[in-house]
């Protein structure tokens, strides 16, 4: 016999408060997370490096959800969500204030160190505010809540995309011609006056954040716990595993794809726009583009879900549509491309809201360590990226050696990266169809 999964949450007009606290705190970990398309190409200029070394930017702050997951699951066990939350912010605080001396050195692995701190307790507000939210009302709703969450996240991150693209590389263009043409001192110093851009935001950033890791510990949020989905039949053994649950690992893969796509879809559209010989001045607003078209699908699914349409065909409308997008992106050249990328904002919207309560469906105690790998599947964003980087390298030094110019080499082969899209939506299609299904007992 199933039972009804359901949250040991409060009454559901006592959840708006709640809610709206934990979007505030999606907003901030979505402010911070999608600078990085303006750091990419900020960082590839003033450390002079390759398209493979620029995408560690992205791996520095993903990397760290698979380090520091299950720790987090490990704290937050042990101090609860609330508490969980506000450390979070204090950690991703003092990374903010680590670029002030990485700034002062110009030293790449001091970025990608303060980006990891950051990314650390990123992972801590992730791994309290996703579980919490999913189980804080009715399971079969919990990608609408996730969705609003998820509007919060994105809106931020056009926001930070627009204010960080606008300090960091405005006058970009005319810095690297100058570069171009200046001796190696008038180089290192025209360097260090771009790199001294980043002190005054992340100094904000580190108060802000340090604030409000405070205010937190006073913020109303109820406990709540997540109650198992199946009760064991007499004579039938408890599941004591979380290995038991092969839906979860399926889960986990199919979320560790998705976050890979997402951050190739926002944090490679600046750099790819640049690649097509497009001008700074309109590239840097291109992240802008695919978190404009995540923001609107998110509000689509707050008004369909679940309501007219159920999570996992979302999750199945939603991966026919990368597929389909992925094509698009290598079978077309110039803005139109790079309108191509900024569309996989639609099909990636609705896949986190998706994935997540399909994946804890009936877990029960095991919920916070699922959680955990699941955070943990995060790293998507810092492996599946560099990956992409690298074949932009690998196939442009192939082109030029076969006598195409740079530009044209440049313009092709970061089309072509691409191609590692289509793998990654098919993962995510089979979860949507049967992956989620498996192991789990039919009602």
């Amino acid at each position: 016999m199933s039972s009804t999964n359901q949250a040991t949450s409060p009454a559901k007009n006592n959840t708006f408060v709640p809610i709206m606290i934990i979007a505030g705190l999606f907003f901030i970990f979505g402010f911070v997370t999608w600078i990085n398309g303006a750091l990419i190409p900020f960082m590839k200029t003033i450390n002079e490096l390759t398209d493979a070394q620029s995408y560690l930017v992205a791996s520095a702050s993903y990397i760290s959800f698979v380090v520091m997951a299950l720790p987090a699951s490990y704290i937050i066990n042990k101090i609860g969500y609330k508490k969980g939350m506000s450390l979070g912010l204090i950690i991703m605080g003092i990374g903010a204030l680590v670029f002030i001396p990485a700034a002062e050195a110009r030293t790449y692995w001091m970025f990608l160190l303060a980006i990891f701190i950051q990314g650390t307790g990123m992972t801590l507000l992730q791994t309290a505010s996703n579980p919490y939210i999913t189980i804080l009302g009715p399971i079969e709703s919990a990608a609408k809540r996730i969705a609003i969450m998820g509007i919060a996240n994105k809106v931020a991150g056009a926001l930070g995309s627009l204010i960080f693209g606008a300090l960091l590389l405005s006058g970009i263009d005319k810095i690297k011609e100058q570069l171009t043409t200046v001796s190696e001192t008038e180089k290192g110093e025209l360097l260090n006056v771009m790199a001294d851009s980043v002190v005054t935001p992340y100094i904000v950033m580190a108060i802000v954040l340090f604030i409000l890791g405070v205010l937190i510990r006073k913020a109303p949020l109820p406990h709540v716990e997540a109650e198992p989905i199946e009760e064991s039949k007499p004579g039938e053994t408890a599941k004591t595993s979380i290995f038991q649950f092969p839906h979860l690992w399926l889960g986990v893969l199919a979320l560790f794809v998705y976050v890979g796509v997402e951050v190739i879809a926002g944090d490679t559209i600046i750099s790819y726009g640049i690649a097509l010989d497009l001008p700074v001045s309109q590239a840097k607003f291109f992240t802008l583009f695919t978190l404009l078209a995540m923001v609107g699908t998110y509000a689509l699914g707050v008004f369909l879900i679940p309501k007219y349409i159920s999570q996992s065909l979302a999750l199945k409308a939603s991966a026919i549509l990368g597929i389909a997008l992925s094509f698009c992106i290598v079978f077309s050249t110039g803005f139109t491309s790079v309108l191509f990328v900024a569309a996989l904002g639609i099909a990636n919207a609705l896949v986190w809201p998706a994935i997540w309560p399909l994946t804890l469906k009936g877990l029960g105690k095991f919920t916070k360590t699922a959680s955990a790998l699941l955070i943990m599947a995060i790293s998507g964003g810092a492996i599946i990226p560099p990956l992409y980087g690298r074949f932009v390298d690998t196939n442009k030094a192939e082109l030029i050696a076969e006598g195409m110019t740079e530009v044209l080499a440049s313009a092709e082969a970061a089309t072509k990266g691409y191609w590692i899209l289509l793998p990654c939506y098919i993962i995510i299609l089979y979860y949507a169809f049967w992956g989620h299904k498996v192991g789990l007992k039919k009602a």
